[in-house]
């Protein structure tokens, strides 16, 4: 829960961008280069 809208808007799922577009974005762009893929295996909140 979030004291705020601001803080409800920031954490809908249509706030993020596709993680793939931005990186291969980067990547074409020339400004990183990409190495790996990554998963998470947890998520601690608190």
């Amino acid at each position: 829960r979030s004291p705020s809208m601001r803080g409800i808007a920031e954490e809908a799922p249509g706030a993020y961008k596709d993680v793939s577009e931005v990186v291969d974005a980067a990547d074409e762009a020339r400004l990183a280069r990409k190495v790996a893929r990554l998963e998470p295996l947890v998520c601690v909140k608190g």
